[in-house]
């Protein structure tokens, strides 16, 4: 398996994935909202996308995340915004590596952390961010204003 960035070459075969992502959330399929979207993020550097590559070019999962700064830490985080396996794929490390990527990220940018959320109710993830040395916060609480 091949950990790379995306670039917009990989723009099509993206969507798809990043439509199922969607769908999993339960959100509309939309496979040209998913791809003007990603093409939006790559063309503007406002995300990094990292892609899972099997030995045929599959795209088989992707991370995206998000740059952001802690004002009390005066230094770069980031949000680790998006994760997602083709389910043909899952259950091979491909989580793991991926988020190794994002790591070696946050390393190479002197960020002093990667932060995430996921619902109480995503089993798998909550399962995989602790063996992966993320830890839950249980000190603060998470609010959301929406327009």
């Amino acid at each position: 398996m091949n950990i790379r960035k995306a670039t917009m070459h990989d723009v099509d075969a993206l969507s798809f994935l990043f439509d199922a992502y969607r769908i999993f959330y339960k959100k509309p399929t939309d496979f040209n909202a998913a791809k003007e979207f990603l093409t939006e993020r790559i063309s503007n550097n406002e995300s990094e996308i990292f892609i899972a590559e099997t030995i045929d070019s599959k795209i088989a999962g992707f991370v995206q995340l998000y740059p952001l700064f802690s004002s009390t830490r005066l230094k770069r985080l980031w949000l680790l915004n998006d994760l997602f396996i083709d389910p043909e794929y899952r259950s091979q490390g491909i989580s793991v590596l991926l988020i190794d990527r994002a790591k070696q990220l946050a390393r190479e940018t002197n960020a002093v952390a990667l932060t995430l959320e996921t619902a109480k109710t995503n089993t798998i993830g909550n399962a995989l961010y602790p063996n992966t040395g993320f830890m839950l916060d249980t000190d603060h609480n998470f609010y959301e204003w929406e327009v």
